[in-house]
């Protein structure tokens, strides 16, 4: 059975007509068991040819030439489509020509594509509670050369708040940064946490200035038909997120 665009999470966003922006579900490939079935990392014990595959499928679905697949480190370092060769070590990788596509792989981390308003910009990020915390957002938003007002940013799907439970080490992360980052976290008992990841990663691009944030509000955990997650079965596929420029 072939890839469809019901196989595909498409952003809806009011970016450029130029702009294509998606999250892939679990569906659409030939990976088996508890990688069914789109799972589309080379790094998890998946038989390589289904990934190699899966891969295949996807570009010629969407006509696009392979992404540069990141080895993702929760980092913040951030790869040029135009200049890095593979493998390379980043969490986000940016691209300023058309047909380069971007892309960051997840199961319950959270994917930001971003894009400028004159559709000669694209970005994408994966961001954990690590990498959050650590700025990948602001080193993406650096690495765009590019005025904050004239951003904008989709947020694709991870884990939700009813799900995501972290330790105080989390909460501190975030709060020595700033205070307002409490408002994200709901104690649950003397030493645990719900956090918002999505509220987290709003917070930080307001505050540099970027304030046209769509997307958010699913959960990769509580989803099992249509996305992976790390937190429900730690052997598990891996969704990308893409985005690019058409010429």
């Amino acid at each position: 059975m072939s890839m469809t665009n019901d196989d595909l999470l498409w952003a809806d966003w009011p970016a450029p007509e130029k702009i294509r922006a998606l999250t892939t579900t679990r569906t659409g490939g030939v990976s088996e068991s508890k990688f069914r079935s789109l799972n589309l990392a080379d790094h998890v014990d998946d038989d390589i040819s289904h990934v190699q595959e899966n891969r295949q499928r996807l570009c010629q679905h969407l006509n696009i030439q392979q992404p540069l697949w990141l080895k993702q480190v929760h980092g913040v370092q951030v790869a040029n489509a135009q200049t890095a060769k593979s493998p390379v070590e980043a969490d986000a990788i940016v691209s300023f020509q058309t047909n380069h596509p971007c892309a960051v792989m997840t199961a319950d981390c959270l994917p930001l594509l971003f894009c400028n308003q004159s559709a000669t910009k694209v970005a994408a990020a994966h961001a954990g509670w690590r990498g959050l915390a650590n700025g990948v957002i602001e080193a993406t938003v650096d690495a765009m050369q590019e005025s904050s007002d004239a951003l904008m940013v989709w947020l694709g799907p991870a884990i939700g708040p009813e799900n995501f439970e972290v330790g105080q080490d989390v909460v501190d992360a975030f709060v020595k940064q700033d205070s307002g980052a409490e408002q994200a976290f709901l104690q649950t008992d003397e030493t645990h946490y719900l956090a918002d990841i999505y509220q987290l990663a709003r917070q930080r691009l307001k505050k540099l200035g970027v304030e046209a944030v769509y997307g958010g509000g699913l959960c990769t955990y509580s989803d099992e038909d249509r996305f992976y997650s790390f937190r429900r079965n730690p052997v598990t596929g891996r969704m990308a997120s893409l985005i690019w420029i058409e010429e």
